[in-house]
C-alpha cells in the first residue's frame, strides 16, 4: 500500500497515466468506462480552473460567480460618497486634500451655522421680555430639541456611509421617498427663508445701528412701517447682490465662510470680555425714564422735567399729559454690571401686548396707553408670550446638520459627526444659557426690552456691552450674518437640485439641470424668488417663527426616523453611535410638535399642510423609489394593502432580514427529530422577521390526513415550547424530495415569502444510502435555484438552549463573498440573550498572491463601516503540496463508491461494508477529529446478538452525550478485506477528487487549530456538484464531512445570490 501511495505522490500531475481496472458490471455500466469519462471531464475543468488556489479548490464552482474575500474587500476598501459639494467650475482641479477631522469638518461648521443674527439683535430683548427664568427655559427648550435631534441624527449618520444631503438623505432613506420628499422640501423652504431672515437681519444692523441716515422712507424711529419698508427695499437689493455672488463666485462664498466664522467667534469673545470688564457697570449709557416708562429721542442733558424740550412735548397748548404731571423724570444707568444686583430685577417675565408701554413692573397705570398719545415713550411693537419667544429664538439653534452635510469630506464620519455635532451643541447651548444669565445680571430691564435701542440713541445693546467698543460687534455681526445668508443661498439650490435628481417629485424635474458651468441656475432662481417673498415680510420677528416651523418639522422627522428604525430592529440598523434610545427620539419628536403648536398654530398647520400635500403628491404621482426605508419594513406586518406593496419588488438590502423556512424532519412517531433546530430559529429571530416551519410526510394525502393533522399539532407544540413566532404546516407527498422542492418553491405569499431555509444535516447519510444524501443535495440545489439563502446547522444537539447564556467566541470563516450573510447571521444571533456575551472573530484565507497585511487592514475597514465589532485574522495557507494522507482519504472515498456499485448490496449490507471501510481508515490514520458527528436521534434498537460492527454502524448515540465515546473496533469480513486490498492496489485517486479533498483537509486543519474551542463556527457551504451523478454527490458529502471534522458546533451557510448587508445608511 505504501509503495502504491509513493508512486502516486511522485506522479500526481501525470494525467496520461491510467490504471486498468477489471470490468465489473453493475446495472449495465462498466467501471473503467465511467472512470475514463470522468477523467476527460475533470481534465477539461482543470484547464479552465488552473488559476484557482489549490487550497481553495473545493470552492472552485463558487469562485466563478462569488468573489474570494481578498478580491471583494479590496474592491470596497476605498469608496467615494455621492452628492458633490459646491465647487467653482472655473477653478483648476485642486490637489487631493487631506480628509477633515472632527474640529475642522464638523465642530466649526456647526458653530458657524448655529450662531446667527438672533444672538446679536434679539437675545437681549428675549431675556428682558421673558425674564431670567423664562428666558433660560426658552433657550433650554430649544437646545433640548436640537440635542435630542442630534442624538437621533448621530445614530442615523453612523448607521453606514451618509453621502452629502443632510437630513433629506437620512430621512428619505430611512422613512421612504414620500416622507423624504416632503421633509426635503420643508428643509429647502426653511433654508431659503433662513437666507431671507439673515438678509433682513443684516439690513436691520446697518440701517438701525450703523447708518440710520440711509433711510429712504423718513425717520423710521417714529414709524414702524417706514422701517419695514426700508428693510424690504434694501433687502431686495442685497438679495440681488448676494445672488450674483453665488451665481458667479462659489469660490468666494467658500472663502468668505472662514471670515464669517472668525467674526462670530471674535464677537462672542468680545461680549464675554465686555461683561466682565463692566462688572461694576459703566457711565457711557444712561436712560431717560418718565415715572416707570422709558423715553426715546431725548439727549441726556435734556432729561429733566423742567427742560423746555419735554415741556413742549408733553404740554402742548399748556395742557400737560396726566402721566407726565404725576411722575418725575430720572436718569437710569443702562449697563449696571454683575455686581449691581440688577439680576433680581430681571427674574420675572414682562410680556406685553402690542401698543403697551415698556415700563418697570406690571402696573396697568404704567403700561397702558390711556390717553391715546405715545409722545416719545417706547411701545411694544408686537404681542409677546413665552411660546412666541420660543419661535423667535429657535432659529438661533438650527444648523446642526452642517457636519452631516460634509460627511463625504470627513476622515472618519462615523466618529466625527456625533462628537463634533454634540460638542458644537453643548458649546453653543452653554454660550446661550450663560448669555441669558449674564445679560439679566448686567443690563437694566428697560434697556433689555428696548428691541431697537431707541432709548440710547439707536444703539445695539450687545454692542455696547462688548469690549473694546461697539464697532467690533456691529461689523462682526454684519459680516457673520452676511456669510450665513450666502451659505443658505448656496446650499438651498443644491438641495433642491438633489431632490429633483432623485425624480420623486416630477414637477421639479426642470430644476435637476445644471448650467454649462455646473451651477444649479434654475434652482438658484427659484430660491431667490422664494427668498424675496420672505424679505417682503420685512420683519425678523415674523420670519423667525415661520422658518422655525420648517426646521421643527424636519427635526421631528429625524427623530421619527430613528425611533422607527430602533423599534423595527431591522438587521441593517447597527449605528456605531450607541448612546441613543427610541424613547429619546420620541421625546424629541414630541417636543418638536409641541413647540410648533405652542409657537404659532397657524404656521404649524401651514407647514404640516405643505408636508401632507407633498407626501400625497409623491405617493400618487411621484416616481417609485425603493430605498430600504423603515415604513416599507413595517409593511411586512400589515394586511392586503401592504402585501400588494411588497409585491412590487424584492426588499432593499437595508430591509433584508432572514424570513426563515425551517424544514423539520419527523421520525416514525411524527415527532421532529431535531428539537434544537427550533431553538436556533428563535435565537436567530431576535432580529425579527417571519418564520415558517414545515415537515413533509411520505404517503397518500387522502389516506393519512389524520396523521398530517397530528403532525402539524406536534409541530405547533414544539414551536410554542421553543417560542418560535410564526406559522407551521405539514405536506404529504409521494416522495420526500419532491415534497420539499414544492414547499421551497411555493411557500409564502407575496412579500411574505421566506428567503432563508434551515435544514438539518443528514447524519446517517452513509448508513441510509443514496436516498438520504440525494434528498439533502436536491434540497440544496432547489434552494439555490430559488435564490434563497441556506443554513445547515451541524451538531445541532450541541447548540445551546434559548434560556441559556453562553460566553466565548463565534468564529466566522469567510472564504467567498456570497452577499454578506456570514456577517449578518452572527450579528443577529448576538441580539439574542443566549449569544449576547460572545465575541466575534473573523478568519479569512489569503491566497498565494494576496498581501495579507493589506487584506487584514481592508477587512477591518469594511467591518468598521458595517458597524460590526470583531477581531480579524488573515490565515496564510502557503503550503499547497498534496499529502499522502489526502491521497489515502480520497482513495477510501472512491473505493466505497466502487464497492457499492460492484457488490450491489442491500441497505443492511451497505451499512456494514461502508462502516468497515470507515473503521479501517480511522484505525490506519490518526486524525485530528475531536467530535464524531452522529445522528442525535436514532436509538439503539439492535438485538443483543447482533455483531459489534452492526452495532457501531448505526452511529446511533442517543445524542451528543455519546459523541465522545470510544470507538468499538470490529473484525472485518475476510472477503470484504480481500476486495479492499484489490481495490487499493489497482486504483489511482481521481485528481479532481484529490484536489477537493486537499482543500477540505487543509481548511479543516486550520479551522480546528484556530476554532476548536469556539462556541460556534460559521463557514461557507461549498456549492453542490453541477453533475447529477451518484459518485459526485457522494463525494460532495464526504468533502463536507472532512471539512467539519473535529468541530462541535458548525453552521454552514450559503447565500442566495444577493447582497443582504450594506455599509450605507
Amino acid at each position: 500500500m505504501r509503495e502504491v501511495l509513493n508512486m502516486q505522490c511522485n506522479s500526481e500531475k501525470d494525467d496520461a497515466d491510467e490504471t486498468n481496472i477489471t470490468p465489473s458490471e453493475h446495472n449495465g455500466t462498466t467501471l473503467d468506462t465511467k472512470q475514463s469519462d470522468s477523467r476527460d471531464v475533470h481534465s477539461a475543468e482543470e484547464n479552465q480552473k488552473s488559476t484557482i488556489d489549490p487550497n481553495l479548490y473545493l470552492y472552485d464552482d463558487d469562485l466563478e460567480t462569488r468573489p474570494h474575500i481578498s478580491t471583494f474587500i479590496s474592491s470596497i476598501a476605498n469608496y467615494e460618497n455621492t452628492i458633490p459639494a459646491a465647487t467653482d467650475p472655473d477653478a483648476k482641479p485642486p490637489p487631493p486634500s487631506a480628509r477633515m477631522g472632527t474640529l475642522i469638518g464638523v465642530f466649526l461648521p456647526c458653530i458657524q451655522n448655529i450662531f446667527g443674527v438672533i444672538l446679536f439683535i434679539r437675545l437681549t430683548w428675549v431675556v428682558g421680555t421673558a425674564g431670567a427664568i423664562c428666558g433660560f427655559l426658552i433657550v433650554l427648550t430649544c437646545c433640548c430639541v436640537t440635542m435630542l435631534t442630534a442624538i437621533s441624527m448621530s445614530a442615523i449618520a453612523t448607521n453606514g456611509v451618509v453621502p452629502a444631503g443632510g437630513s433629506y438623505f437620512m430621512i428619505s432613506r430611512s422613512l421612504g421617498p414620500e416622507f423624504g420628499g416632503a421633509v426635503g422640501m420643508l428643509f429647502y423652504t426653511g433654508t431659503t427663508l433662513a437666507a431671507a431672515m439673515y438678509i433682513v437681519g443684516a439690513v436691520e444692523i446697518v440701517l438701525t445701528y450703523m447708518a440710520p441716515w440711509a433711510s429712504i422712507f423718513g425717520d423710521f424711529t417714529k414709524d414702524a412701517e417706514a422701517m419695514y419698508n426700508n428693510f424690504r427695499v434694501y433687502g431686495t437689493l442685497l438679495l440681488i447682490f448676494m445672488g450674483l455672488i453665488v451665481f458667479l463666485g462659489v469660490k468666494f462664498v467658500n472663502k468668505f465662510a472662514t471670515v464669517a466664522l472668525a467674526c462670530v467667534i471674535f464677537s462672542i469673545i468680545a461680549v464675554y470680555v465686555g461683561i466682565f470688564d463692566n462688572i461694576n457697570g459703566n457711565e457711557k449709557l444712561y436712560l431717560c425714564v418718565l415715572g416707570k416708562r422709558v423715553l426715546k429721542d431725548i439727549p441726556l442733558e435734556n432729561c429733566t422735567k423742567e427742560d423746555p424740550m419735554l415741556q413742549d412735548l408733553y404740554c402742548p397748548d399748556h395742557k400737560c399729559d396726566e402721566y407726565y404731571q404725576n411722575n418725575n423724570v430720572t436718569k437710569v444707568k443702562g449697563i449696571k454690571g454683575l455686581a449691581s444686583g440688577v439680576f433680581y430685577d430681571n427674574i420675572m417675565p414682562s410680556f406685553l401686548e402690542k401698543g403697551q408701554f415698556i415700563a418697570y413692573g406690571r402696573n396697568s397705570v404704567d403700561i397702558e396707553n390711556i390717553g391715546g398719545q405715545s409722545y416719545n415713550q417706547i411701545m411694544a411693537d408686537i404681542t409677546t408670550s413665552f411660546t412666541l419667544l420660543i419661535g423667535i429664538f429657535f432659529p438661533s439653534v438650527t444648523g446642526i446638520m452642517a457636519g452631516s452635510n460634509r460627511s463625504g469630506d470627513l476622515a472618519d464620519a462615523q466618529k466625527s459627526i456625533p462628537i463634533g455635532t454634540i460638542c458644537a451643541i453643548l458649546t453653543t447651548s452653554t454660550v446661550y444659557l450663560t448669555s441669558v444669565l449674564f445679560f439679566a445680571g448686567t443690563v437694566d430691564n428697560l434697556l433689555l426690552r428696548d428691541k431697537f435701542g431707541q432709548s440710547i440713541g439707536g444703539k445695539l445693546v450687545v454692542a455696547n456691552i462688548a469690549w473694546p467698543n461697539q464697532w467690533v460687534i456691529l461689523i462682526g455681526s454684519f459680516l457673520s450674518t452676511l456669510g450665513a445668508g450666502l451659505q443658505s443661498l448656496t446650499g438651498a439650490p443644491r438641495l433642491l437640485q438633489a431632490i429633483a435628481k432623485d425624480e420623486i417629485i416630477p414637477f421639479l424635474a426642470p430644476f435637476a439641470k445644471s448650467s454649462n458651468r455646473g451651477e444649479p441656475v434654475r434652482a438658484l432662481l427659484l430660491t431667490i424668488v422664494i427668498c424675496q417673498c420672505g424679505i417682503l415680510l420685512g420683519n425678523v420677528d415674523l420670519l423667525a417663527p415661520l422658518l422655525s416651523m420648517f426646521f421643527l418639522m424636519c427635526y421631528g422627522f429625524v427623530n421619527l426616523a430613528c425611533a422607527v428604525q430602533t423599534l423595527l430592529r431591522t438587521p441593517n440598523w447597527r449605528p456605531r453611535f450607541k448612546f441613543y434610545h427610541w424613547s429619546l427620539s420620541l421625546l424629541g419628536l414630541t417636543l418638536c410638535i409641541s413647540v410648533m403648536i405652542m409657537t404659532s398654530w397657524y404656521f404649524a398647520l401651514l407647514a404640516m399642510g405643505m408636508a401632507v400635500v407633498i407626501y400625497k403628491y409623491i405617493e400618487y404621482r411621484g416616481a417609485e423609489k425603493e430605498w430600504g426605508d423603515g415604513i416599507r419594513g413595517m409593511a411586512l406586518t400589515a394586511a392586503r394593502y401592504s402585501l400588494q406593496r411588497l409585491e412590487e419588488g424584492p426588499p432593499h438590502t437595508k430591509n433584508w432580514r432572514p424570513q426563515i423556512l425551517v424544514l423539520s424532519k419527523l421520525n416514525d412517531n411524527l415527532i421532529p427529530k431535531y428539537r434544537k433546530i427550533f431553538s436556533f430559529a428563535t435565537q436567530l429571530k431576535a432580529g425579527k422577521g417571519l418564520t415558517i416551519c414545515v415537515s413533509v410526510i411520505k404517503g397518500d394525502h387522502t389516506k393519512i390526513t389524520n396523521k398530517a393533522v397530528d403532525a402539524k399539532t406536534t409541530l405547533r407544540k414544539y414551536m410554542t415550547d421553543e417560542k418560535v413566532k410564526g406559522f407551521c404546516d405539514v405536506l404529504v407527498a409521494q416522495e420526500i424530495g419532491e415534497g420539499l422542492s414544492s414547499v421551497i418553491q411555493t411557500i409564502g405569499l407575496g412579500g411574505m415569502k421566506p428567503n432563508t431555509v434551515i435544514i438539518g444535516w443528514p447524519y446517517s447519510w452513509r448508513q441510509e444510502g443514496r436516498y438520504s444524501w440525494k434528498t439533502f443535495i436536491q434540497t440544496v440545489r432547489t434552494v439555490a435555484a430559488c435564490h434563497m439563502a441556506l443554513i445547515v446547522p451541524k451538531g445541532i444537539n450541541f447548540y445551546p438552549e434559548s434560556n441559556h447564556k453562553i460566553g466565548g467566541n463565534i468564529d466566522i470563516w469567510w472564504i467567498v463573498h456570497d452577499g454578506g450573510l456570514l456577517m449578518l447571521l452572527p450579528f443577529l444571533l448576538k441580539q439574542h440573550r443566549t449569544w449576547r456575551n460572545c465575541k466575534l472573530r473573523i478568519f479569512t484565507v489569503a491566497q498565494i498572491e494576496d498581501n495579507s497585511i493589506q487584506m487584514k487592514k481592508d477587512l477591518k475597514t469594511f467591518l468598521y463601516h458595517l458597524r460590526i465589532e470583531a477581531d480579524v485574522e488573515v490565515v496564510e495557507m502557503n503550503n499547497s503540496d498534496i499529502s499522502a494522507y489526502t491521497y489515502e482519504r480520497t482513495l477510501m472515498m472512491e473505493q466505497r463508491n466502487q464497492m457499492l456499485r460492484a457488490l450491489g448490496l442491500n441497505k443492511k449490507e451497505n451499512s456494514k461494508v461502508v462502516q468497515t471501510i470507515v473503521d479501517h481508515h480511522y484505525d490506519a490514520v490518526k486524525t485530528a477529529s475531536r467530535v464524531r458527528f452522529a445522528d442525535p436521534t436514532i436509538e439503539e434498537t439492535q438485538n443483543h446478538d447482533t455483531h459489534n460492527e452492526e452495532k457501531r454502524n448505526s452511529i446511533d448515540s442517543d445524542g451528543p452525550e455519546s459523541a465522545d465515546a470510544p470507538d468499538i473496533t470490529s473484525n472485518k469480513d475476510e472477503s470484504t478485506e480481500k476486495t479492499d486490498e484489490n481495490m487499493k492496489s489497482s486504483v489511482k485517486p481521481d485528481e479532481f477528487n484529490v484536489r477537493r479533498m486537499h482543500t477540505a483537509i487543509k481548511l479543516n486543519e486550520v479551522i480546528v487549530e484556530k476554532s476548536q474551542d469556539a462556541q460556534l463556527v460559521i463557514m461557507n457551504l461549498p456549492g453542490p456538484p453541477r453533475e447529477v451523478r451518484a459518485e459526485r454527490e457522494s463525494n460532495y458529502m464526504e468533502f463536507l464531512e472532512v471539512l467539519t471534522e473535529g468541530l462541535e458546533k458548525v453552521l454552514m451557510v450559503r447565500g442566495g445570490g444577493r447582497e443582504v448587508i450594506t455599509i450605507y445608511s
